[in-house]
């Protein structure tokens, strides 16, 4: 299927290129959504699944006594407090993460090529205190590094973020800057390994990804890759306009914590430095 994904989308773009149709925005995300931010109250229904989530997961694997509750909990909300379906995604993750990193870590050797051209930064926070991250989408080349090593640099990534998530607090806010985007930097297999490592090992870690400076160009490949993301991951991705990125951003985030680039004051650091 994803053979056939991948064809459709190049005959996709060699039509459009042939055709040079003018650049348009097309935006599908609505300009504002409630969400759940930082800790929320927890009730004595959520208790006891939570409980019988915990109970299920132990008597699989042992080990997983040393997760604490707050990880199981993001699980649960993932599947909407459905105790077997959640207790199954764990699982999924607990084993996956012991494979994947063996170590307890990705290293900066492992890679390298990733983190060369400098497409991801870390800088300061938004309003509720989560760390922000930019990613910069005409960085990427799906020749450097293969997929496998995508995937490590996605893990490293996420895990340096995660670990700058403050107590009271467990999303972080991504701004996906896709300035400069063409064909070249057009990754399908890519984006969908990015997508499904965020929402089947990093559940409810996602607090908003701002999508700015849209080319047409990816919004035809955005086509492919919508319906493989799951609807709770969905209303998280936000398509800003030009004409309001900078009132957006600043909804979101203070001037203070705000990226130079982008009108505020904070200097933007790849993450490799940070």
């Amino acid at each position: 299927m994803l053979f056939l994904l991948l064809q459709d989308y190049k005959s996709q773009m060699e039509g459009m290129m042939r055709k040079e149709e003018e650049e348009e925005e097309i935006f599908y995300s609505p300009e504002k959504m409630e969400e759940r931010n930082g800790m929320h109250t927890v009730d004595e229904k959520e208790k006891k699944r939570l409980g019988y989530m915990r109970g299920i997961v132990e008597n699989q694997d042992p080990s997983c006594k040393e997760t604490d509750d707050l990880t199981l909990r993001r699980f649960l909300i993932a599947r909407d407090l459905d105790v077997e379906k959640a207790s199954a995604m764990f699982i999924k993750y607990f084993k996956w993460r012991r494979t994947f990193v063996p170590k307890g870590f990705i290293s900066t050797s492992e890679v390298t090529n990733q983190l060369a051209p400098k497409k991801v930064c870390i800088q300061g926070t938004d309003k509720r205190g989560c760390p922000v991250s930019v990613l910069f989408g005409a960085r990427h080349f799906p020749c450097k590094g293969g997929t496998d090593e995508l995937k490590r640099f996605i893990v490293f990534v996420l895990d340096k973020l995660c670990s700058r998530i403050p107590d009271g607090q467990e999303k972080l806010t991504i701004i996906a800057d896709l300035q400069g985007y063409g064909y070249s930097n057009s990754d399908l297999r890519g984006y969908l390994a990015i997508f499904t490592i965020l929402q089947d090992y990093y559940p409810e870690r996602l607090g908003k990804m701002l999508v700015i400076h849209v080319p047409y160009i990816f919004m035809t490949l955005w086509k492919i890759i919508y319906p493989f993301i799951d609807e709770n991951t969905r209303k998280k991705i936000i398509f800003v306009e030009n004409k309001k990125l900078q009132a957006t951003l600043l909804e979101e985030i203070d001037e203070s914590q705000l990226p130079e680039i982008y009108g505020g004051k904070m200097q933007l650091v790849p993450i490799q430095d940070a």
